[in-house]
């Protein structure tokens, strides 16, 4: 079939040539945004007195029939068609005739593709936020139900002090917020028209940029016709923010993993969240959580190759940032099904209490308020610090176990008056109290640190967050006025 600029040429397109140049088998996912952008682009030319009302309503049911058509199946996207541009207004002039040809006026594609493209990422930008959301409320549910939760917190993946599931799951809170804070700004930056700017340098007709961008929900118009064609921040922007949200996923996937061992034992999966092994019996695998992890890299390198793509490219459209999409595509799909399918983990995820308190107690984690002890009993902490490393040396020495098998391990609690006095006489009683489980992680009050009181502080923070959620406003406000 001719192209939609074949005027020029005197010979067809050499097939593979067209192939390679196509779009169409991944820009018809822009089809919506394509019909919503050209219906907007329609009413603004007959307000203007560009086209008459007639011909507005003629290519405006058209275009609405065509949607229709397409969402029931009834009308196929086949590959004949270069983009989903032309699959859209070929299909619209050969239904309403010479009408049809008059969509197009004062437009080119250049500036309707990054229309397209802008329509569909902040929907995206929207959605995601949305799946972010969830697992905000998924987080805040676990901390309000584990503030007494006890576990060992770690550093250099060594155990390091005590602390609470709620405490835990409060830090992957804040990860998440900030990544939808990041969606927010985004939003915020990107909600400009890129319509009306033609190839790069405007157009002769009488438009009304301002109109048409408040059809459509935007802020306003983009204010260089040039930056507006061939601007794809706000793609690489929104893969630097999905490639965040993965980094947060992918780490909280591998302490799942870890905790899910026969090492750890902390959880249990849901055994919908995990998989068998087709030789091993016994085996039950988190294969959703390494999943997840695995596709960290697949969105990485979605972000790298846009910023490569774009690198080196003049002003102003070139056809190198068709590859804005296929990889964008992927990325979005990727983030939105391991944001779900996480989620889903998380919700059904077990702890086991009882596994994480002993844990806790086992490695030493409350040495640091040995040492705090020691330090209210009038010790200068440099020399409270030097007495309880010798009294882990001390504890480490009794360790008992019989060949092949795991040494019993002593604790500090467990070490009676007399023993701790031959480390330093300044021990009293009051020391079991001091080292105590709970008494490590309540003495703890400060914002952000694990204590009951804390943490109840910083829930109440986050609920308030939780409540004035920002796509709760703007969910109801990108779309605009138009059919």
């Amino acid at each position: 079939m001719a192209q939609l600029w074949g005027g020029r040429f005197t010979k067809k397109t050499e097939d593979a040539v067209f192939e390679f140049n196509a779009s169409l088998p991944f820009d018809k996912r822009l089809f919506e945004q394509d019909i919503e952008g050209s219906i907007a682009h329609v009413v603004m030319l007959e307000k203007q007195g560009i086209l008459s009302q007639e011909e507005k309503d003629i290519i405006v049911k058209g275009l609405v029939g065509i949607r229709e058509d397409v969402q029931s199946g009834r009308l196929a996207i086949t590959h004949e068609y270069e983009d989903i541009h032309s699959f859209v207004e070929t299909v619209l002039t050969e239904r309403v005739g010479a009408a049809g040809k008059k969509l197009h006026t004062g437009r080119s594609r250049n500036d309707q593709v990054a229309l397209d493209m802008k329509l569909y990422t902040r929907q995206e930008v929207i959605r995601t936020a949305g799946g972010i959301y969830e697992l905000l409320e998924t987080l805040m549910n676990l901390m309000e139900n584990h503030l007494t939760t006890y576990m060992p917190g770690f550093t250099h993946l060594q155990k390091a002090q005590p602390t609470t599931v709620a405490h835990h799951m409060g830090a992957y809170f804040e990860m998440f917020k900030r990544d939808s804070d990041r969606l927010h700004d985004i939003y915020r930056r990107m909600n400009y028209c890129p319509l009306g700017s033609g190839a790069f340098a405007g157009t002769t007709y009488p438009l009304d940029r301002s109109y048409t961008a408040s059809l459509m929900g935007f802020e306003g118009p983009a204010l260089n016709s040039m930056d507006a064609v061939s601007d794809r921040d706000y793609i690489i922007e929104f893969l630097s923010a999905l490639a965040t949200v993965m980094m947060h996923l992918s780490r909280f996937s591998e302490e799942i993993i870890l905790w899910n061992s026969n090492e750890y034992r902390f959880i249990e999966l849901d055994d919908a969240y995990a998989t068998g092994s087709s030789i091993m019996p016994q085996k039950k695998n988190p294969d959703i959580a390494e999943l997840i992890r695995g596709k960290t890299g697949r969105v990485y390198g979605a972000l790298l190759a846009i910023l490569t793509t774009m690198k080196g490219l003049p002003l102003a459209y070139n056809k190198d940032m068709q590859e804005d999409k296929e990889a964008t595509f992927d990325a979005i799909d990727t983030v939105k099904q391991c944001l779900y399918l996480f989620n889903g983990m998380l919700k059904t995820m077990k702890f086991n209490a009882g596994t994480m308190a002993a844990s806790a107690m086992n490695g030493f984690t409350n040495a640091t308020d040995a040492a705090d002890y020691l330090v209210n009993k009038g010790v200068p902490f440099r020399d409270a610090h030097s007495i309880i490393g010798r009294l882990v040396l001390y504890c480490l020495s009794k360790e008992t176990g019989s060949a092949g098998t795991s040494p019993k391990k002593i604790s500090i609690e467990e070490l009676s008056i007399e023993e701790l006095r031959t480390i330093s006489d300044v021990f009293e009683e009051d020391i079991y109290e001091a080292v105590s489980l709970k008494a490590c992680v309540e003495k703890r009050l400060t914002l952000g640190a694990p204590g009951q009181a804390a943490m109840s502080e910083a829930i109440t923070l986050n609920k308030k967050y939780l409540a004035t959620y920002w796509i709760k406003e703007n969910n109801n406000n990108n779309k605009g006025d138009i059919l």
